[in-house]
């Protein structure tokens, strides 16, 4: 039996499908929104046709996603989707050997990432500019949001890029990243995996999950994940734990309560220190200290969720999740100047002890109904969150080194705190939206949000309490017109408000976009452009201090334009082709930066143009396949003030070779940086590299 989700009564639905498509919270199941068309056989939502034997989504096999998850993992028509949105699927994850969030998402327009090299300590990343709100299964991930995420626990990750409030509430307006975790599924399925490569890198891993009774309404699943070691510098290592269960139950047809726990523990260094500004230095080289390298994650989540059909057109979904985190972490880095004399630069240390503790939950209700020719959708919901965080630092100088014999020194020892917070964070949050569809052509798409957040702050070094309260709203509106069955075409307006801190003004930003998407029936592809224009106020931005410490800092006004091009397809042949290209004009346009007028710069860290391209072929009359990926990043400056120069354009290759030993068995050696450039990509007080070749081996058995 597969998932009771996919085998619902099929009843007389005309086009909810293309209308909900308008809405990336919530979408009907497929089966509850769709009709068996008599004479191909075919299930008809709307004006899309999907083949009935295919999975409502195929993550595992397939590169070209047709359905959001966003929210709730509740289905929704990328075609029909007012926005620019990207899906990088399970499949595409193994094809690429994306073992970090940054590998995933380098091959996704408008984003640009690992911009600080060999700063370790997160997963960096911008969407059109701006810093990414993330999200898992629709929630924001909140406090949880620096720790690196482990690719290997979700089934998809979601890209929506322009901001959106009134779906996602308090976000940045450059986009948004949902990571949609893997849960039971009501089928026998499993994969495990063995990998080795580069810098010691070993990693073992599975994903299975089966049926537990003989009606079928209760299934499990269970992921795991250890992975030993190192980084390119030297006294590194990369170690990771990861484990999730999930359980679901299905006792009719129209209900489904999903219940997951998983648990991440992160052993590893978080930086190399740095290099030297006056030349590029072999990137295995350390100027850290081996003794004072140290970042220890541990975090336990829960969560559930509960589905539930009624039989009037009103849906019921309700999710909650709890999240605990304790993140330490401790180095030594360079902090060099252009003007130095001699071999001997100095450094500093930093260092921070962190914990959080994370309630978030969801109802949503949705009422589908029909008027004559007017399709109509109506979403009400409620999202509250309540969570709290300690954090203690230090930071001083450190002694020198002499980059051309380095000897290390140790820790810092006797080292105050230097600040020392507990922050409280208190919202809750009202929102609706209405979508209206006009003979299967037209939708027309309103929604309105309201957030209540309250904040409180304790310095714990003066015994002093701030709070804050903040009541803000937040806009929506489209219009979707499908040209033809497999054309669809979108105008856009959505506001963002950023989440706030106590002293300051929220961040707004709004967006204006137009784009359009063409899906074809005789191919399994998906294509899009989009232009847009985005701007923000009360701007925060990353500002690297002479010290070396990166300072959150506020500006009066920033804005970006571009436009992007996406493509994703999987022909007859075996080839499937995954390709995108971004121009963006990023300004500041007023504000200073620490008594600076930035007026007119560009921000730090945002090309004006990236490109991708990623070919994969499975050989003809052969168990074999080959990929081959190239990566463009324009020149960037370096910070906000445009005045320590700019990037290199950086060009990447990447490569794989697969073969299938058995039906089910692959062997993949996968390589990327080809030719093993070297790069510039961040430089402050120290230079920070692009990573360099790795070579990983991995055997796969699925069934």
């Amino acid at each position: 039996m597969g998932s009771p989700f996919h085998s619902f009564p099929r009843r007389k639905t005309r086009s909810f499908a293309t209308l909900l498509g308008c809405t990336a919270l919530v979408a009907a199941p497929l089966s509850v929104v769709a009709q068996v068309d008599p004479e191909t056989g075919y299930y008809r939502l709307g004006t899309i046709f999907v083949d009935m034997d295919a999975a409502a989504d195929d993550d595992a096999n397939s590169t070209v996603a047709k359905e959001l998850w966003t929210g709730g993992k509740v289905v929704t028509s990328v075609l029909d989707t007012p926005a620019s949105v990207s899906v990088v699927t399970q499949q595409e994850i193994q094809q690429r050997n994306a073992i970090k969030v940054e590998d995933v998402l380098e091959y996704t327009p408008g984003i640009v990432t690992d911009y600080y090299g060999s700063d370790d300590r997160n997963d960096y990343y911008l969407v059109r500019g701006f810093q990414a709100s993330t999200y898992r299964d629709g929630l924001t991930l909140g406090s949880m949001r620096g720790v690196r995420e482990e690719p290997f626990a979700f089934d998809r990750v979601e890209v929506m890029r322009g901001g959106n409030s009134t779906l996602f509430g308090t976000s940045d307006p450059g986009g948004t990243v949902n990571f949609v975790t893997k849960t039971a599924k009501f089928e026998r399925f499993g994969q495990v995996f063995g990998s080795y490569g580069s810098h010691s890198h070993s990693a073992l891993g599975f994903d299975f999950g089966d049926l537990l009774n003989d009606e079928g309404s209760v299934a499990y699943r269970l992921v795991g994940k250890l992975q030993d070691a190192e980084l390119e510098y030297a006294d590194s290592r990369d170690d990771e734990q990861f484990l999730l269960g999930s359980v679901a139950w299905a006792p009719t047809d129209y209900t489904e309560l999903t219940f997951t726990v998983d648990y991440l523990k992160r052993d590893s260094t978080p930086n190399s220190g740095g290099y030297p500004l006056d030349r590029l230095y072999d990137r295995s080289a350390f100027f850290g200290e081996p003794d004072f390298n140290d970042h220890d994650v541990e975090r336990l989540t829960i969560s559930t969720g509960l589905r539930h059909e009624f039989d009037n057109g009103l849906k019921l979904r309700a999710n909650l999740r709890y999240s605990d985190l304790t993140d330490d972490f401790g180095y030594i880095y360079l902090s060099d100047n252009a003007a130095r004399v001699g071999t001997m630069v100095d450094r500093f240390y930093f260092g921070t002890d962190s914990t959080a503790e994370e309630v978030i939950g969801n109802v949503i209700l949705q009422y589908d109904t029909s008027f004559g020719t007017v399709d109509s959708s109506t979403l009400a919901g409620f999202e509250f969150r309540d969570a709290s965080t300690t954090s203690a630092s230090i930071f001083g100088t450190h002694a020198p080194i002499d980059i051309s014999n380095p000897t290390y020194t140790g820790g810092p020892t006797g080292a105050t705190p230097y600040s020392v917070q507990a922050n409280e964070y208190t919202t809750q949050s009202v929102f609706v939206q209405q979508n209206l569809s006009f003979s299967d052509r037209v939708i027309a798409t309103v929604g309105l949000r309201h957030d209540w957040l309250d904040i409180a702050n304790t310095d714990r070094l003066t015994g002093t309490t701030t709070q804050a309260d903040f009541s803000e709203t937040s806009y929506r509106g489209a219009l979707t017109y499908k040209v033809t069955d497999e054309v669809s075409s979108y105008a856009s307006y959505v506001q963002s408000v950023a989440p706030p801190s106590i002293g300051t003004e929220p961040e707004r930003g709004e967006q204006y976009e137009i784009g359009i998407k063409y899906q074809p029936e005789n191919i399994n592809a998906l294509f899009t452009a989009s232009v847009y224009d985005l701007t923000k106020k009360n701007v925060v931005v990353p500002v690297v201090l002479p010290s070396g410490v990166i300072e959150r800092q506020r500006v009066g006004e920033s804005r970006v334009r571009g436009f992007e091009l996406e493509a994703k397809t999987e022909l007859d042949d075996g080839l499937t082709l995954i390709g995108g290209y971004s121009y963006q004009q990023s300004e500041f346009v007023r504000g200073n930066i620490r008594g600076v007028a930035v007026d007119g710069n560009e921000f730090a860290t945002v090309p004006n143009h990236i490109a991708s391209l990623w070919l994969h072929y499975d050989l003809p009359n052969s168990a074999a396949a080959v990929g081959l990926g190239a990566r463009y990043v324009g020149p960037y400056y370096y910070n906000a003030y445009n005045d320590s120069g700019k990037s290199p354009a950086q060009t990447y290759f990447d490569a794989s070779v697969s073969y299938d030993l058995t039906a089910q068995t692959e062997l993949t050696l996968q390589v990327s940086n080809l030719l093993d450039e070297q790069y510039t990509v961040g430089s402050a007080t120290a230079d920070y590299y692009n990573s360099g070749r790795t070579f990983t081996a991995s055997l796969r058995h699925s069934w």
